[in-house]
């Protein structure tokens, strides 16, 4: 693996469940140690190189963020369960969402916000907003992400960009591991990881970037020292002799200028850097960082060629100070997803590219005795965007307080189904075979994309 080093934590941050956080940042996490990009890299000389290029981005909110104060604000609940926050009206008439989100409320238009998602687990896990699937009971090799059937089934769009790439601070989900690889169609297609998180095996073989930590990427200088370096490692090491002409070309795309250049804030206009705002490196206490810059970097990883980027933001797993946290995370995401929609639109790329953001569950209607709220599985929220769908609209309703869907409830498998249709997919001619031999689907045979959204 290529790996540049972020800040290191020294605090041993954990979440409610026990779950630890640690703090680094790679380039090229399927590079080295017999992993997947040189083969990626074969089944693109076989198959031939994909052309269209839609994307998707899909943006995971770990911990469970708050639906109720946010897209579903509820004004006629006792005050034990409505919270501090006002709705403001929006661009759309009848729609109206928390005072903290001013800009997205400004482009409801440009928006879906889904207030009914169903069928969440309770557990710390994004495996349902990767996969559709829920973590138990997998077929034989595991269930792929939706990345990862993209990545089969559309391949790359240049020899240069992987097609499923990820800025997902990971950690030790549990059990089901990486909630974005390959799964049952191998390990090709798992995700090449800009950001991950060290395990408790440690980086073994790693070959390290010095001098990048996570707040200094777009900093090309610095970056294009330490590639410079990397090479000339190489080069002394003579590591290249030992390998075959299709990790020779993985290494390549790690070392590329097309990737580099995709990478570096440098070069884009700084009213739109200053647009997405600045992040917080900073690992929290409980939590990854709050780094604004990944969403501009989503896309323009997009629009070099990629067509699948998964990445993380913050933690929102709120026990206790809800609307403490809210008032510093809601003005980041705000200016983060209000920027990055209003980019693909000014671009031209609002039917191309598909945006979703959504957590693993919602919280508890009932405000705990410490001003937080609790998990909620029983119903949570999503926003999205772009992919030609029909937006300005509210897709779902839950009942007074927040606690359950009453009215068009909404799966984690139309989401997906939804997403691979605007990827061009036909999900009803898509079947693979696990280890076993066992057909499998990227959604629960039958499901139907929203029909709302077509």
């Amino acid at each position: 693996m290529l790996t540049i080093l972020g800040k290191p934590d020294r605090r041993g941050s954990r979440l409610c469940d026990g779950v630890s956080r640690r703090s680094f940042l790679k380039i090229g996490g399927m590079v080295m140690g017999g992993i997947s990009l040189p083969e990626l890299l074969r089944a693109e000389e076989r198959g031939g190189v994909g052309q269209s290029h839609k994307a998707i981005i899909n943006i995971f909110l770990p911990g469970g963020p708050p639906h109720q104060d946010m897209w579903d604000i509820k004004v006629e609940a006792a005050t034990a369960f409505r919270g501090e926050f006002r709705p403001i009206k929006t661009n759309v008439p009848g729609i109206e969402i928390c005072e903290l989100f001013p800009k997205l409320a400004n482009m409801m238009d440009k928006l879906v916000p889904i207030r009914s998602m169903v069928g969440c687990q309770a557990d710390h896990i994004p495996f349902q907003c990767m996969t559709a699937k829920v973590p138990v009971n997998q077929p034989s090799g595991g269930w792929p992400s939706a990345g990862a059937w993209i990545s089969k089934l559309q391949g790359p769009t240049s020899p240069n960009i992987p097609p499923h790439m990820s800025m997902f601070y990971k950690t030790d989900f549990g059990p089901w591991g990486d909630p974005g690889n390959g799964g049952l169609l191998g390990t090709m297609h798992a995700p090449f990881n800009l950001v991950a998180g060290k395990n408790q095996h440690g980086f073994a073989g790693d070959m390290v970037l010095q001098g990048i930590t996570l707040d200094r990427l777009q900093d090309r200088r610095n970056l294009l020292t330490s590639l410079d370096n990397f090479r000339r490692q190489i080069d002394t090491s003579r590591t290249m002799e030992g390998m075959d002409s299709h990790m020779r070309a993985a290494m390549g795309i790690v070392t590329s200028s097309k990737l580099a250049d995709a990478l570096d804030l440098s070069k884009e206009d700084p009213q739109i850097v200053e647009r997405y705002g600045k992040g917080k490196p900073e690992f929290m206490s409980d939590g990854a960082p709050r780094m604004t810059e990944n969403f501009l970097i989503a896309r323009r990883l997009v629009e070099a060629g990629v067509r699948y980027v998964s990445l993380n933001f913050s933690r929102w797993d709120w026990h206790s100070n809800n609307f403490k946290r809210a008032r510093e995370d809601f003005p980041m995401l705000d200016n983060a997803v209000s920027a990055l929609v209003s980019d693909l639109h000014e671009r031209g790329l609002d039917r191309d590219v598909s945006v979703v953001v959504w957590g693993e569950f919602g919280r508890t209607p009932m405000i705990n005795d410490k001003g937080g709220r609790d998990h909620w599985p029983k119903v949570s929220c999503a926003l999205l965007a772009g992919g030609g769908m029909k937006t300005g609209q509210v897709i779902g309703k839950t009942d007074r307080n927040g606690g359950v869907a009453t009215d068009r409830p909404v799966t984690f498998d139309e989401v997906f189904a939804t997403l691979y249709r605007n990827m061009g997919i036909d999900i009803n001619q898509i079947r693979e075979f696990d280890l076993r031999g066992q057909p499998q689907y990227p959604v629960k045979p039958g499901t139907q994309p929203i029909r709302e959204l077509i």
